[in-house]
């Protein structure tokens, strides 16, 4: 497949890139995990009228319709950043009321999602856990053909993330029944995996980078330790895995886009090859940077800690394997 972003791609890209990097996201990261949600509710403000959760929410709702690859471009620019937040689940639960219709929900929720003021987390399968439930306005709960709203739940659990919430849904009232629930829930599934895949490619891609201006600056025996066989290789292996990924999850979003009968088999793809890459790099980086690379006062251990919940969240890797392998 031959993929090539348009003019209008490329510069959404880049100015949602300019305007992550000059919003402080460590200090909001940090914030966020120590549950003060107040500067990552400005920023996902921020995030908002740039146009990203509206990518996820049709036309009528106050959004553009889903647009899988303009959605995956951002979440890479997401992943880069290290943003905290349920962020896969709320264009995952726009995804999921769409698909199932009901205008008086619908209605509600989409509208507020797409202008960024209302955080919603999704809860599906067999996961107990609802990401940033304390943070969030809403939580959806689907479970087999019925899906409930929330707004209670659990103590807050820990995660190898600091800034990853999760906190058991309790209660609830039932929004709907029967098959159409399931349908829109693997459909959301589709749309969060797909999300997390880019996130975890830009979460990788940030941490090559930093990894290479690392070993340009740190000297041993009076070279740059960048200078030894031994770390460009690693390096290049890094950059290959996440330069392998990259066409794997564009083209997910493109069969997503398209509703491909393959649609789901490549996501689980991309999911795969991108969560793997970027717990590659995050594994690269915390060698080459050394006993630094350990100490949580450093941003890196922001970049560090999240490549691999990324990997295991909506599917890990061995259950992507087995939806590929059965089509």
């Amino acid at each position: 497949m031959r993929f090539l972003l348009t003019d209008e791609q490329r510069e959404f890209a880049q100015a949602l890139d300019g305007m992550l990097g000059a919003s402080g996201t460590p200090a909001v990261a940090r914030a966020w995990a120590a549950g003060e949600h107040r500067p990552g509710r400005a920023l996902w403000a921020r995030i908002a009228d740039a146009g990203v959760f509206g990518l996820a929410v049709p036309e009528r709702h106050g959004g553009t319709g889903l647009l899988p690859v303009e959605l995956a471009l951002s979440f890479v620019e997401l992943g880069r950043h290290a943003v905290p937040g349920p962020l896969a689940e709320t264009v995952a639960a726009a995804a999921f009321l769409e698909r199932l219709g009901g205008e008086p929900v619908a209605g509600k929720w989409l509208p507020r999602i797409a202008a960024g003021g209302a955080v919603v987390s999704l809860c599906a399968g067999a996961e107990p856990y609802a990401l940033d439930a304390d943070a969030a306005d809403t939580v959806l709960v689907v479970r087999g053909d019925t899906v409930c709203r929330t707004d209670a739940h659990g103590p807050v659990q820990t995660s190898l993330d600091p800034a990853r919430r999760p906190a058991r849904p309790l209660g609830g009232t039932a929004l709907a029944r029967g098959p159409a629930v399931s349908a829109a829930a693997a459909h959301a599934v589709e749309v969060a995996r797909l999300a997390t895949a880019a996130q975890s490619l830009g979460l990788g891609r940030a941490l090559l980078a930093a990894t290479v201006s690392y070993v340009k600056q740190r000297t041993q025996f009076g070279v740059a330790i960048g200078s030894f066989q031994a770390v460009k290789h690693r390096l290049a292996d890094t950059l290959i895995g996440l330069e392998f990924a990259q066409p794997l999850v564009h083209a997910a979003a493109l069969a997503l886009a398209a509703g491909a009968p393959s649609a789901g088999r490549e996501v689980a793809a991309a999911k795969v090859a991108a969560g793997e890459a970027g717990y590659a790099a995050a594994r690269t980086a915390l060698q080459l940077h050394g006993a630094i690379g350990y100490t949580e006062e450093l941003d890196l251990s922001l970049w560090l800690r999240k490549a691999r919940p990324l990997r295991d969240t909506w599917g890990t890797p061995a259950a992507c394997r087995a939806r590929v392998l059965t089509g």
